[in-house]
């Protein structure tokens, strides 16, 4: 018997909605790694003040792209620029379908001239390898899944994070002095104790850091290094609910819906794919319910990548996206900062609802009614609040801007998209993303 795609499963359910919506759904957190080490409070004010290590080793896919016509494919699926694209470069790839919506990013980085390691939440994996499979591209692929779905044995690789207004002071301590000065999103080579791997400037939070990756026999090594040279610092290491939050402040949108679902030319490509996959099993849900999978497909303008598409090359999608540049009306990508008394109010019962973390696409209204909708929503503790990356309507996208949040879950098929169920409402205003200063500000200066 052959495994189900997910076609399959859209056909058993009845519709991509009917499949995916899921009210109550745990929201993801990452494997392996202990869920608190110091308090999510603490580990979050760690690279807010002080220095934090993050391991990244076990919750990211990775695929391996090489052979002559590697970086033909990328181009050929994704927006990005590939005239300028350096080995030990990365860049946070932006394939879309060719009605212009994003299928979901992914961390590309460039191995040699004609190689590519592809890490991130696998959908965007399986968009490039399928068109090469069936474009008749020269080119091979390997993977290596997350600690969750791997079946046995270590990862490939190691990934740690330093970052905080003391990672600067913290890797030279590692390494002997100050490594070589490199651009944002690009790597260098280190060595430690004979041990050679890269170091890709780069910081979740936007905070200065570096994120260090090398073959996973080192990652014992180079782990303790760190938190050895870190202990008077007042190194932190960040556990996985904490690690989940730094992109609500940075402004990164890590659930984009893939925009696959719905268009009769990916009837094949839906077929390829495994119904126990990404794409079959990450829930929707959230106070903003429609029938129609097409009103939670977004677009890379709204998500903030318009500066990384690169109209100089023919891709897949290239039309779609300029017609919607030229046009406008998308919506926006703006911060809301929840209240903190209907924070208290709603989320904690009047006290304290201590981590919030949720991916649940909750409805935003003013007077006017419907005017956004959530993608991520977490608790900061250095804010004081929760905040919440939104898609917002442009006409209500200025800071200062009160809005509500509706809070629930709506049940799904059988009830009104707009039934009012009596959820209670959060008070937010809007402001800017991303909410952080330096992120916003200085993080990518020397791109």
């Amino acid at each position: 018997m052959t495994n189900p795609s997910l076609q399959d499963g859209i056909d058993k359910a009845g519709s991509p909605i009917k499949m995916l919506w899921q009210p109550g759904a745990e929201p993801w957190t990452p494997e392996v790694v202990e869920r608190e080490y110091a308090g999510w409070r603490v580990e979050q004010r760690a690279w807010h003040e002080g220095v934090a290590l993050l391991n990244l080793s076990h919750h990211m896919y990775d695929m391996w792209i090489e052979g002559p016509d590697a970086t033909q494919v990328l181009a050929d699926y994704g927006a990005n620029n590939f005239e300028k694209f350096a080995v030990g470069q990365a860049k946070q790839y932006v394939p879309v379908t060719r009605r212009g919506q994003i299928v979901t990013d992914g961390i590309l980085s460039r191995e040699a001239e004609n190689a590519y390691l592809l890490s991130g939440v696998p959908a965007s994996q399986h968009w490039v390898q399928y068109h090469a499979e069936n474009g008749g591209y020269d080119v091979s692929f390997s993977t290596d899944a997350s600690s969750a779905f791997r079946p046995g044995g270590d990862p490939k690789l190691f990934r740690y994070q330093i970052q905080g207004p003391l990672a600067v002071e913290l890797i030279e301590k590692v390494f002997g002095g100050p490594i070589p000065e490199t651009k944002f999103f690009h790597s260098t080579p280190v060595t430690l104790d004979g041990r050679t791997f890269k170091a890709l400037r780069h910081g979740m939070a936007g905070q200065a850091g570096y994120e260090f990756i090398g073959p996973w026999e080192h990652a014992a090594s180079v782990h303790e290094a760190f938190l050895k040279a870190g202990e008077p610092l007042g190194l932190v290491q960040v556990g996985a609910l904490a690690y989940t939050t730094p992109s609500v402040e940075s402004g990164w949108i890590p659930s984009p819906v893939p925009a696959i679902y719905s268009d009769p030319d990916l009837a094949e490509y839906r077929s390829w794919l495994p119904l126990f996959g990404i794409e079959g099993k990450r829930p929707l849900n959230g106070s903003f319910f429609s029938n129609d999978i097409e009103d939670y497909y977004v677009s890379p303008f709204e998500l903030g990548y318009g500066k990384m598409i690169h109209f100089g090359h023919d891709f897949n999608g290239r039309d779609a996206l300029l017609k919607a540049k030229e046009e406008g009306g998308l919506r926006k990508k703006v911060t809301l900062v929840f209240d903190p008394d209907d924070v208290r109010r709603v989320l904690g019962d009047g006290e304290d609802p201590g981590f919030v973390l949720s991916y649940a696409r909750h409805r935003v209204e003013t007077s006017a009614g419907l005017v956004g909708v959530t993608m991520q929503t977490a608790a900061i503790d250095p804010v004081g609040t929760v905040l919440s990356q939104t898609l917002i309507d442009t006409a209500h996208s200025e800071p200062g801007t009160e809005v509500s949040v509706v809070w629930g879950d709506h049940p799904g098929a059988g009830t009104a998209p707009e039934a009012d169920l009596g959820f209670p409402r959060i008070r937010a205003t809007v402001q800017v993303s991303p909410f952080d200063r330096h992120a916003r500000t200085e993080y990518r200066r020397d791109a």
